[in-house]
Parts: C-alpha cells; sequence; structure tokens
C-alpha cells in the first residue's frame, strides 16, 4: 500500500505539467459538451406564456360567468357550468406549474455556476420538481377528462333530451367534476406510492414522468397509463361529438322542428361547435407529448435509446411547449367559438358571396351586351 502511494506521488511528480494539462482541459471539453446541449436559460418566453395565458382564461371564465347567470335554469347551464370548471382549471394549471418553471429557470443560472450542484437532469428530483411533476399529470389529464365528460353530457343532451333533463342536474354535474379532479389527483399521487417517478426534464427546468434514464417497469406501467387515459379521453370525445354533430346535421336537414325548438338546436349548435375546438385544440396540442413521451420510455426500456437520446430529448421539450399552448388556446373557444361571433363571420361570409355573385353577373351581363350589339353592327354592315 505504502509502495503504490510512493508510486503515485513520484509518478505526479515526474509528469505534473501533463497531469496539470489535462486537468485543466478536461472540465473546459466538458462545459462546453453541456453548453452545446443545453438550451438557453431564458425565462422571457415562458414569461409571456404564463402572462397571455392567464389573461386569455380570465377574459373567458368573465364570458362564461356572465353566460351562466343568463342560461342558469336552462339545459346550457350544465354545459356552462363545466366549460367554467374547464377554463378555472386551466388558469390554475398555467400560473402554479408556469411559476414553478420560472422559479426552476432563475435557479439554473446558481445551479451552473456551482460545480457541485450541477448535474444531469436524471438526478434525484427535489421536492419542488416533484411537485411541478405531479401538477403536469393533474393539470394535464383534468382538462381532457372534463372536455370527454362534456362531449358526453351533450352528446345525451342532443339525442335524448327528455333522459338528459331528467338525469343530468347542477348537483350531479358537481358531483361528476368531484370525481373528475379526484381521478386526475389520484393518477398524480401514484409515483408517491412506487408506481412510477417524477425525474428533472432536458434541460433541467422542467420535471414530468421519468421517460429516459433508468426507467424501470414501474415507470413503463405509469407512462402506459397516462397516456392511454389521455388518448382514451380524446378518443370517447371524438366519438360523442360525431354523434352529436350528426344528429344536429340530420334535424337541420329535416326541418321540421318549431322556433322554439330551432332556437334550441341553435343553441346546441353552438356548444357542439365549442366542444369540436376543444377537441382538436387537445389532438394538436398533447398528441406530440404523448406519443414522444411513449416513444423515449419504450426504446429506454427496451435498451435501444442510445444515440438517439438527444433527439428524443429535444422532443420531449417540443412536447411540453405544445402541451403549454393548450390551456392558451382553450380560452379562444369560448371567445370567438360564440353564437353572435359565429353570426357576424357568417354575415360577412355571405355578404362577401354575394357581392362576388353580384359583381360575376354584372360581368356577365356586360359581355353578353358587348356580344349582342357587335352582332347588331356585324348585321348593319
Amino acid at each position: 500500500m505504502l509502495a503504490v502511494q510512493h508510486h503515485n506521488s513520484s509518478g505526479i511528480t515526474a509528469s505534473s505539467p501533463s497531469n496539470y494539462t489535462t486537468m485543466v482541459w478536461e472540465p473546459e471539453v466538458e462545459a462546453v459538451s453541456r453548453n452545446a446541449t443545453h438550451l438557453p436559460n431564458n425565462p422571457t418566453a415562458a414569461g409571456i406564456s404564463m402572462t397571455l395565458g392567464i389573461v386569455f382564461n380570465v377574459v373567458a371564465l368573465i364570458i362564461l360567468a356572465k353566460a351562466y347567470n343568463r342560461f342558469r335554469r336552462r339545459s346550457k347551464a350544465t354545459f356552462l357550468l363545466f366549460a367554467s370548471s374547464l377554463v378555472a382549471t386551466d388558469l390554475a394549471g398555467h400560473v402554479i406549474p408556469g411559476a414553478l418553471v420560472l422559479r426552476r429557470y432563475s435557479a439554473a443560472p446558481a445551479a451552473e455556476a456551482a460545480p457541485s450542484s450541477r448535474g444531469d437532469p436524471a438526478d434525484d428530483p427535489d421536492a419542488s420538481c416533484l411537485f411541478l411533476g405531479g401538477c403536469m399529470v393533474f393539470f394535464g389529464l383534468c382538462p381532457l377528462f372534463l372536455g370527454c365528460a362534456m362531449a358526453a353530457e351533450r352528446c345525451l343532451g342532443v339525442t335524448r333530451p327528455l333522459l338528459h333533463a331528467r338525469l343530468v342536474t347542477t348537483a350531479r354535474t358537481k358531483m361528476a367534476l368531484t370525481v373528475i379532479w379526484l381521478l386526475a389527483l389520484g393518477v398524480a399521487l401514484l409515483p408517491f406510492f412506487n408506481l412510477g417517478a417524477y425525474t428533472k426534464q432536458y434541460p433541467g427546468t422542467w420535471c414530468f414522468i421519468r421517460v429516459m434514464e433508468g426507467i424501470k417497469a414501474t415507470d413503463m406501467a405509469f407512462v402506459m397509463l397516462f397516456t392511454g387515459l389521455a388518448l382514451g379521453s380524446l378518443a370517447l370525445a371524438f366519438v360523442c361529438n360525431t354523434i352529436s354533430g350528426m344528429t344536429l346535421v340530420r334535424a337541420r336537414l329535416k326541418k321540421r322542428s318549431c322556433s322554439h325548438r330551432s332556437s334550441a338546436r341553435s343553441h346546441d349548435t353552438e356548444m357542439v361547435v365549442q366542444l369540436v375546438g376543444i377537441m382538436v385544440t387537445s389532438c394538436i396540442c398533447w398528441s406530440p407529448l404523448l406519443v414522444f413521451g411513449v416513444m423515449s420510455a419504450t426504446r429506454s426500456y427496451s435498451g435501444s435509446l442510445g444515440s438517439d437520446r438527444d433527439s428524443y430529448r429535444s422532443l420531449m421539450v417540443t412536447g411540453v411547449r405544445m402541451a403549454t399552448c393548450n390551456q392558451i388556446l382553450d380560452p379562444w373557444v369560448y371567445i370567438l367559438l360564440r353564437r353572435a361571433i359565429l353570426r357576424k363571420i357568417y354575415r360577412i361570409t355571405k355578404r362577401r358571396a354575394s357581392f362576388k355573385g353580384s359583381t360575376f353577373r354584372s360581368v356577365r351581363w356586360d359581355l353578353n351586351s358587348f356580344q349582342i350589339s357587335e352582332k347588331n353592327s356585324v348585321k348593319n354592315i
């Protein structure tokens, strides 16, 4: 042991210049490689996204609150209660995780300056990271569950209005909302009972389900559960909205309803159009994160991720950014796809179409009159 120590000390003394050079350059190369793979810690985009989401959701909440007071005793009240809960959930899901992400952005420069605290995104998460991961799952599932419940409620209201009036009440709607929130909360708490795990995600400014480093069978099961619930909600919403849309189109073509029923169908059409907008927005925004998460977890669990790790990290960042856009775009569904706005759009479109038609007819009439006058002149000659 002493001989080994003496040999090492003499070796260090003899080759100190080369060793010093190696000790100096290796951290620099490591730092360069880290800088090359890490995204810039700029919280500006996150702050702008958070501000826009808050403003849009507050505006949508005001619109829905006014509409709920107007239709409190009608069948639309249930839909508006669901919609208000969805927007309120989106607002909370934008403020709470957004504040945590901004906090992690602000803490990133200090973490990079301290070599001891600088680590890989797969390092053990702290309490704030675990909370952020749970929020991502909870506020990710809630809008999808609520959109599915709204589509099912409207499908029952359109296809079986009498059964809907007997079964669907305000008290039962509130009970359904509580069950949805508790179900999403139960799924989000599963990693705290050793089913799945939350970890830091590249570039270290957000946390989510473990899909890459050190993935186990329980992690894979949790990823599949989360993805299955999310995609199942979207699929069920698609089926219900399709049935509702086909029923409304069929009733529109028959034209057997009275004026009061026509007004009710108008409200049904407005609600189904909004539901289709919610469904399309959720599919576009959430599908990339769900698909990329399953792909990353599957390849990591099978050990075939290899050199594609950086590509999948970038894909996950793109997916979570698109998922965040869902909470910004959802309020615009209620702001833009209202009956008053749709009527204005319809009138403007109809006016332009009639103007183009009248212009086309006048041009055609001028051409015909020119041809007739030309024929007459030829005959005179």
